[in-house]
């Protein structure tokens, strides 16, 4: 049939009806005369007009009329990821799927405080998220840290023996009062290939090009004394003064790198099977790493140990982590707050 003429009689039907729901509507005589039943059969009879004129092409045009004819509206909300809101699980979810045989059954990396279902606004990665890395957190309106490290003081954020302390319970408050979610990103960074954490530091460094196959000697290009040694380090981290055991004047080439706290038998064991010029190293215990140290010294050993500091050692791996989310989520505002140590020197 031609265009033309689908729509007269399209048109002059739908204006027959129109004219029958009117009359219907007024409350004319013959519908006031009209029994129940015969209002019944009207009422039918219009819709069935108004359907015969407008096929389903007129029921799906409208929102409304589909709605009223048993249709869900065309128009209806998505989810609410679909319009953009990325969560926090889904955020978690992907970058756990880095790490080689994660999920992990057992972890440290959990929420802290939150939930997975929340709508991230903006993102923090941070080593510590201490109250002041929260409040700037708040200022950025990002409701999503990612931290390396403990939030309340001890390796597994137990927090049963700090529920009447005073500190804690300022924290904790700050963090609910302003909905803060707060993952702590360890075990998964700490897995992923490279470890991100070590190639936050490399980065920084500027080493990548001297690591070997063991990914944790890096052969420097010429020998240095361990005082330059100790300034280029102290320069590209940004430290104001690190510890030390050796010689300032000894030749550096070969150094064993070990940001963190990886503990003393590791260090030595490590010490002992790639035999460095120098460990540079996050976190000794004194009583273990630096003795053995200084007891390889006055064996006849030419090995110093630098300590840089576990913060410092790991923040760029928080970097590492913010350069991630940049990529994977670039419609989410991410900020990389360093903590800086809590410790000063005089």
């Amino acid at each position: 049939m031609p265009r033309e003429n689908n729509t007269s009689t399209f048109t002059s039907t739908l204006a027959s009806a129109s004219t029958s729901a009117s009359t219907f509507a007024s409350g004319s005589t013959s519908a006031s005369a009209s029994t129940p039943t015969s209002i019944s059969i009207n009422r039918r009879k219009f819709i069935a007009q108004v359907a015969a004129a407008a096929g389903s092409a007129v029921v799906l045009a409208s929102p409304l009329a589909g709605f009223a004819a048993g249709f869900a509206p065309l128009t209806a909300p998505k989810p609410r990821a679909a319009q953009g809101g990325i969560t926090v699980g889904q955020i978690m979810d992907l970058f756990i799927k880095e790490a080689p045989g994660a999920p992990f059954s057992s972890t440290i990396d959990t929420l802290k405080s939150g939930n997975r279902d929340v709508v991230v606004t903006g993102i923090v990665t941070t080593m510590f998220a201490t109250v002041e890395v929260i409040r700037k957190a708040i200022a950025l309106n990002a409701n999503f840290i990612i931290a390396h490290e403990p939030t309340f003081y001890n390796h597994t954020d137990e927090t049963t023996w700090l529920e009447k302390d005073d500190v804690y319970r300022y924290k904790a408050d700050l963090l609910k009062k302003h909905n803060i979610v707060v993952w702590r990103n360890h075990d998964y960074i700490h897995s992923v290939r490279p470890d991100g954490v070590r190639k936050g530091l490399v980065d920084q460094l500027g080493w990548q090009q001297f690591e070997d196959s063991s990914h944790v000697i890096y052969n420097l290009p010429a020998a240095v004394t361990l005082k330059a040694l100790i300034e280029d380090l102290k320069k590209k981290l940004n430290i104001e003064a690190v510890r030390y055991v050796g010689d300032p004047e000894q030749q550096c080439k070969k150094v064993l790198l070990l940001p963190g706290a990886s503990g003393g038998r590791n260090q030595i064991q490590r010490i002992s099977s790639t035999q460095p010029d120098v460990l540079v190293c996050g976190e000794v215990a004194e009583w273990e790493t630096a003795e053995y140290v200084r007891d390889a010294r006055a064996a006849g050993k030419q090995l110093s140990l630098v300590v840089l500091g576990h913060i410092v050692s790991e923040e760029p791996g928080s970097e590492f982590m913010a350069k991630w989310l940049q990529q994977k989520f670039p419609e989410i505002k991410t900020t990389h707050i360093p903590t800086g140590s809590s410790l000063s020197f005089l």
